[in-house]
């Protein structure tokens, strides 16, 4: 396999499970209006980091990428459904997301709802009609999928944050709320792919301490950004977790504290890979960009 960099990987990587999900959502046998408000979210942009550090995960047991294509989708579909539902009124009250109008802005708060929701069950059904995949190994990927999206994981997750607003955190009820909401999702890209790719058991703890490591440096510096960004670079307005009283790690730590603790968790991330005899240089790179990332 041609060895490529992060860039050019995440280039062709992210077009593919673009492709994918545009083909998975105007196959579907549904009203347009809830069709229209699930690709609307799913073509709002980002990085699309979950499913390309799938593929990376697979490419560093050199894998082909194109057989966790079911997976990455899947997951996207569920990141984005989350997103729909936590812009809502009722949670986080957001007008933009990425730049663009939110979903309920565009389609109204009911479409939106049942946009996110038809995104969510999707998902499952997508990973269950996974093609050249064992039903074992399926079966594994649904229930850590569920048990990463769910009460145990990123809903738990939301749910600690929106009871920690207005509240002092300690670092340690931070970590448990990130851990969650935007950990867990991250870790099951890679956990995901090691499945698919029949990793060893000690290979798949050293990518879990990865996974965990970068998913809290990727909520440090969104909250670095939240600080230090530009509402032209985030797509949603600075401050906005201060203007909540939501407590953060430049918040709990002061911003150099918060940089520190980037660092910190960056350097471990890296030691895990480097005990893990894969070919990492891919996740590597998908560290520092997480680190160092401006949007």
């Amino acid at each position: 396999m041609t060895a490529l960099k992060l860039e050019e990987f995440t280039v062709k990587y992210k077009e593919l499970v673009e492709n994918k999900l545009d083909e998975l959502v105007q196959s579907l046998d549904a009203p347009e209006t809830v069709k229209e408000a699930m690709a609307y979210s799913l073509k709002a942009g980002g990085k699309r980091i979950r499913p390309v550090l799938l593929f990376a995960t697979l490419n560093a047991f050199r894998k082909d990428p194109k057989i966790g294509l079911e997976a990455a989708a899947a997951l996207e579909m569920i990141h984005t459904y989350s997103l729909i539902h936590d812009d809502l009124p009722s949670m986080d009250n957001d007008d933009l997301r990425r730049g663009k109008p939110t979903n309920h802005k565009v389609f109204g708060e009911a479409a939106a709802i049942l946009a996110g929701d038809g995104l969510l069950t999707y998902s499952f059904e997508v990973l269950a009609d996974t093609k050249g995949v064992s039903a074992e190994k399926i079966l594994r990927i649904v229930s850590l999928l569920a048990k990463s999206a769910g009460p145990e994981g990123m809903v738990g997750g939301q749910a600690a944050d929106m009871e920690g607003e207005n509240k002092s955190l300690s670092v340690e009820e931070l970590e448990y709320i990130h851990k969650n909401k935007t950990g867990r999702l991250l870790a099951f890209s890679v956990m995901a792919a090691a499945i698919l790719a029949e990793a060893a058991e000690q290979q798949i703890q050293l990518l879990e301490e990865y996974a965990f490591h970068i998913g809290l440096a990727f909520q440090i510096q969104d909250d670095i950004l939240d600080v230090e960004g530009t509402e032209e670079k985030i797509g949603k307005p600075v401050g906005s977790d201060q203007n909540k009283l939501k407590s953060t790690y430049p918040s709990l730590l002061t911003l150099d504290g918060a940089k520190d603790k980037l660092q910190n968790h960056l350097e471990k991330s890296k030691a895990a890979l480097a005990a893990s005899d894969l070919d990492t240089g891919l996740l590597v790179e998908i560290a520092d960009m997480i680190a160092s990332r401006d949007h």
